[in-house]
């Protein structure tokens, strides 16, 4: 595979990967996070995630997923089910407005490595219609 292809294909994959940890941190937005005065095991609790992008040496871009901290918040909820005897529950550190920039950037970028991708495929299929 060409340079250029490999390029526009690494950032495929990171964008893809952004784009599904993005949507798994928005689908969570309003799960049990996890509390930070109990000391206990906290399996239920949903920890969001970030996706750093950086270059390899090839060119091309790899995408690097690593907890969000502090990765709750506390919020005073009296009514939810998941509340303390105070009213008070932790959320996952998420924004709903930062995620779905993350979405937009994500989709945007998507689309212009795949216009590389196609933008090549014509430019090979143009140069074999020359040997021909």
């Amino acid at each position: 595979m060409n340079s250029v292809l490999g390029t526009a294909l690494s950032g495929l994959l990171a964008q893809d990967k952004r784009l599904e940890v993005s949507a798994s941190n928005v689908a969570n937005l309003r799960s049990t996070g996890v509390r930070p005065d109990d000391p206990r095991p906290q399996p239920e609790a949903f920890v969001p995630y970030r996706v750093a992008l950086t270059t390899d040496g090839a060119g091309g871009v790899r995408a690097t997923v690593a907890p969000v901290t502090p990765p709750s918040v506390l919020a005073v909820e009296p009514g939810a089910a998941d509340a303390d005897a105070r009213g008070i529950v932790a959320r996952p550190n998420v924004s709903l407005e930062r995620e779905l920039v993350t979405q937009i950037e994500a989709l945007r970028s998507f689309q212009a490595n795949l216009k590389v991708i196609e933008t090549e495929n014509r430019k090979l299929g143009a140069l074999l219609d020359l040997i021909s």
